[in-house]
């Protein structure tokens, strides 16, 4: 086991990251985040967090390792003296997606609803394009920017067109031979409307007889402005698109059901849902779809709901929680079975998550389990679990990673021991790691050292592409070269580093992107510590000043600092810490 040499215990944070980061709230710089080692006075109120429960303040306020609201000491510690039950605060619940369901007939209902997680998307069928009708050159743009609102019959550009000039002329030309041949003018018109030019436009060129250059262009569609893809000074061609819209009036609420719901759910049933963006609100739409098809690698199918959004408080997005009712009923079962989704693998006895019902906070029991029979996708069990007993579905690999890093029971961790604290160590898996993958790592780290670069510049747009390849790269890390407890824990990094690779390719806001490269960069250090390193040699650099002054570290392949966390503000701010090679 190798000792961490940094102050920030990093290994205990990896998981709980990922179960319960959120955006930090705003601190002062008065505030008071170290950690209290003494014994506090029994008068004074401690805040502790429920996933990292070394932590200790006087006073509310966010936990200095992860983020998440701290919660009152005596709330949580009500269950911590067990080691066999890990607490989560509601938020990240949500934040991973936990899932369960209560297993056995249940006096033969699934109680009744059925709790689903989901997302608010744009409806597609309420998509748009604007179009140029007509040839020519933007003059002047009315829409400036993306997400703008705009209304059918709005000003969007005019535009100088010399086909329609010549058309203007051809116009005037003809209603001198209106007398012979009346159909000439006629057919100049039909040419004007052909570009989608109004009556009003034809009879002003022809009561003037005055040619206009500059023709306005109005949006035909109501809508928010998705994509601009044209600026001042552009040549267009007919039919070219000028903006994506979508009106977000109507919107879709899409959730995930595993196939062993779907039986529960029928077109046309209400759901109600409640999102954690607007509080104390609920919303009820109606099952327009149920996807055909089951996603092979996650086992669920998405279910539609559509949802009208007239009042604006919905966007595209946003998590929601979702209740349905079940009028289905399930026959009486001669034994349980639970979903393989369920169930962490460690042979015969394998391991679930049991969520604990009537608690403050929410808390998951390790729970020890013996395996009968596959059934499709389910298992049979044949100790372990009682009628009624809630198990977590999906989600549990995650718990179970979080609890393993608490020195809490777990997959790995079975033997736990009450009095056993937490140490600041990390595995070593050096010896046992083939090259291939050693030299698979290194050349994510190449890609990591693009994005650091990028932020060096302070250039968000090629930080966004940098981490769009680290996400094609980790993709590409073969984790069937792992065996055993090695294997595991790289799923845990892997799926913590995608959370945050995904975060900063989404983002255009320099600062997001650098608190996420942050928490990428912990990750990614541990998977060098842990894995060994092929050839070269890393360097781990650290700036104390940086994410609000509790410090922030990143890996180089140079000793020269050149900090990603400020850029051309303090380049040279930080110092080299450690490094990592063949012979850590």
């Amino acid at each position: 086991m190798k000792k961490l040499s940094y102050i920030i215990p990093i290994v205990t944070a990896l998981i709980g990251l990922f179960l319960g980061y959120l955006i930090f709230s705003s601190k002062t710089g008065n505030e008071d985040n170290h950690v209290h080692t003494e014994t506090e006075n029994s008068n004074t109120q401690i805040w502790t967090c429920s996933m990292h429960p070394q932590i200790r303040q006087n006073e509310p306020g966010s936990c200095p390792i992860c983020g998440m609201d701290l919660i009152p000491l005596a709330a949580a510690s009500s269950s911590n003296s067990n080691p066999y039950i890990f607490e989560m605060t509601e938020d990240a619940v949500k934040l991973a997606n936990i899932q369960t369901i209560i297993v056995g007939d249940a006096n033969n209902t699934f109680s009744g609803s059925l709790k689903l997680n989901g997302k608010i998307q744009v409806n597609e069928t309420e998509a748009a394009s604007l179009v140029a009708h007509l040839p020519g050159r933007i003059e002047r743009l009315f829409v400036s920017f993306t997400g703008e609102e705009i209304n059918k019959g709005d000003r969007i550009a005019t535009i100088y067109s010399p086909e329609l000039v010549a058309a203007q002329r051809e116009l005037l030309e003809a209603k001198k031979l209106i007398t012979i041949s009346p159909e000439i003018l006629q057919a100049a018109k039909n040419k004007l409307k052909y570009w989608k030019v109004d009556d009003k436009f034809i009879d002003k060129v022809l009561d003037t007889e005055t040619i206009i250059e500059n023709f306005t262009i109005y949006s035909d569609q109501s809508g928010v402005v998705m994509l601009k893809k044209v600026t001042v000074g552009d040549y267009v061609k007919l039919g070219d698109v000028l903006f994506n819209l979508q009106n977000l009036d109507k919107l879709w609420v899409q959730f995930d059901v595993y196939e062993s719901d779907l039986s529960k759910i029928s077109l046309g049933a209400e759901i109600e849902f409640s999102t954690p963006s607007i509080s104390n609100k609920t919303f009820n739409a109606k099952i327009a779809f149920i996807e055909p098809t089951i996603n092979a690698a996650t086992r669920v199918a998405i279910v539609r709901a559509e949802v009208n959004n007239s009042s604006k408080l919905l966007k595209p997005e946003m998590f929601v929680s979702g209740l349905i009712k079940s009028t289905q009923t399930t026959k009486s079962a001669s034994s349980i079975t639970i979903p393989k989704s369920a169930v962490l693998y460690t042979g015969e006895r394998s391991v679930v998550y049991l969520k604990i019902p009537n608690t403050n906070i929410p808390s998951y029991e390790f729970k020890e389990i013996s395996l009968g029979e596959a059934k499709g996708d389910s298992y049979e069990v044949k100790k372990g679990l009682e009628n009624g007993d809630e198990v977590v579905v999906y989600g549990a690999f995650v718990i179970d990673a979080a609890a393993q890093l608490n020195n809490q029971a777990s997959m790995m961790n079975r033997n736990i021991k009450v009095s056993s604290v937490v140490e600041n160590s990390l595995p070593d898996y050096t010896k046992d790691t083939p090259s291939e993958f050693k030299t698979q790592l290194e050349d994510l780290t190449l890609a990591y050292l693009n994005i650091k670069d990028a932020l060096v510049a302070s250039n968000s747009s090629l930080t966004a592409k940098q981490a769009g390849q680290f996400s094609i790269k980790l993709k590409a890390v073969d984790m069937l070269l792992l065996k055993g407890n090695a294997h595991t824990f790289w799923m845990g990094l892997q799926e913590l580093m995608n959370s945050h690779i995904v975060e900063i390719s989404s983002l255009n806001d320099l600062e997001k992107q650098r608190s996420q490269f942050d928490f990428l960069s912990q990750a990614l250090i541990t998977s060098l510590k842990v894995y060994g390193v092929e050839e070269g040699a890393y360097y781990i650099q650290h700036c104390p000043m940086a994410n609000k002054n509790n410090g922030a570290d990143w890996i180089s392949k140079e000793l020269s600092i050149k900090n990603p966390y400020f850029g051309d503000a303090m380049l040279s701010c930080g110092q080299t810490q450690d490094t990592i090679d063949e012979n850590y």
